[in-house]
């Protein structure tokens, strides 16, 4: 073999593995910072490891950890099977005259930040009802329309019987809830939806970039796996008591809870109609009428859903003076999920970290309790 022969094999290669460490270069980049940002002035940058959090809440300085309940399912399923990429999402702030439950209502309105739109431009301005195969699709996210008369108008959420017509019509589906992100069976059947709609008025559209829109809902829902966080205070009955289910329910109806039907009791506000907080069974087994008057229980948990309550570290004083009156009521003690008692310094603590998780939920311009947060923190 010839010194050219030698050499050209040798410089083969070294140019193979100068291109096999670029790439591992370039994915290790990709990695530490993604973006998928879409139009506008949107921006999504990635912020902190991406690891998985476990759920509790570390108070610094010593003192109990706040008893942290992350929602099972969808979310957390996704959020384990990352070799993800780790990301951070900065929502565009909203313009709507209120975002707080506690204050006026939000104005209705397509949000682009947390949905995949989709825009039909009628030749003639249409009735609500000629969207009614739209309007009552079922595809697994939720799907909201809106119409206005002309692009000077405001945008109106239409159902079945919204009277009018509409000169422009958009759709709307949720990219990311606590059942996980939007796959991309669920766009393109939202994408086929609206296809199977247009030729009917007739109206134009352009379906959306489905692989864009996976990525924007994947990402949404990691940041909001990060976001998400439930405070429980547990009133538990020192062994061997237990609480029977007549007694309980007499006392949480007198501190102003009622039985919902998803199987715990709800204190909702009388200004707003949100619910603050719920008062739920320690054992996995719902609260029914029948139950409560058959069974009993060893504890039960007093839980705050950080993302879904307006002003929530207003929301846990209020939870905290109603565990302690109902373990005061009932001879239970106040205490964390490994059963240590809650004094007032470890409540303080917890507070602290309710008021934490308000504000990062802020920094990405996810006001709680805004119509934003329903969404993205609902079922």
């Amino acid at each position: 073999m010839s010194s050219l022969q030698i050499g050209l094999i040798v410089a083969g290669v070294l140019l193979v593995a100068g291109v096999l460490a670029y790439n591992g270069w370039q994915e290790r980049r990709y990695r530490r910072s993604v973006d998928v940002s879409g139009s506008g002035d949107r921006t999504f940058v990635a912020p902190g490891s991406g690891e998985r959090v476990e759920p509790t809440l570390s108070a610094q300085g010593g003192g109990a950890a706040a008893p942290v309940t992350l929602p099972t399912g969808g979310r957390s399923d996704a959020e384990s099977a990352e070799e993800a990429r780790p990301a951070t999402i900065r929502l565009a702030a909203r313009t709507s005259a209120a975002t707080n439950p506690g204050g006026a209502a939000e104005a209705p309105g397509p949000d682009h930040e947390i949905e995949c739109i989709i825009a039909l431009q009628p030749v003639e301005p249409v009735t609500a009802g000629a969207l009614a195969a739209g309007l009552h699709a079922r595809i697994g996210k939720p799907l909201r329309w809106f119409g206005r008369p002309d692009s000077r108008s405001d945008w109106r959420q239409l159902g079945s019987d919204t009277p009018g017509r509409y000169a422009e019509v958009i759709a709307c589906m949720l990219l990311a809830d606590r059942n996980g992100a939007a796959s991309r069976a669920q766009i393109e059947t939202f994408a086929r939806v609206i296809g199977e709609i247009a030729p009917t008025l007739p109206a134009a559209f352009a379906p959306p970039d489905v692989n864009r829109e996976a990525d924007r809902a994947e990402t949404l829902d990691r940041l909001c796996a990060d976001l998400d966080v439930q405070i429980g205070l547990t009133v538990q009955k020192p062994d061997p008591g237990s609480i029977p289910g007549t007694r309980l329910r007499g006392v949480a109806e007198a501190a102003g809870f009622r039985l919902a039907p998803a199987g715990r009791f709800e204190f909702v506000s009388e200004e707003t109609g949100a619910v603050l907080y719920a008062l739920q069974n320690q054992r996995p087994e719902p609260f029914t009428v029948e139950s409560l008057r058959l069974a009993s229980t060893s504890g039960v948990v007093l839980l705050l859903d950080v993302a879904r309550v307006g002003e929530p570290a207003r929301a846990f004083d209020q939870m905290k003076l109603a565990a302690k009156r109902m373990a005061l009521t009932l001879g239970g003690e106040l205490v964390d999920d490994n059963r240590r008692p809650l004094d007032d310094a470890a409540l303080a603590l917890i507070r602290e970290q309710v008021q934490s998780a308000a504000d990062a939920l802020r920094a990405v311009h996810i006001e709680p309790g805004s119509a934003r947060a329903l969404a993205l923190f609902g079922a």
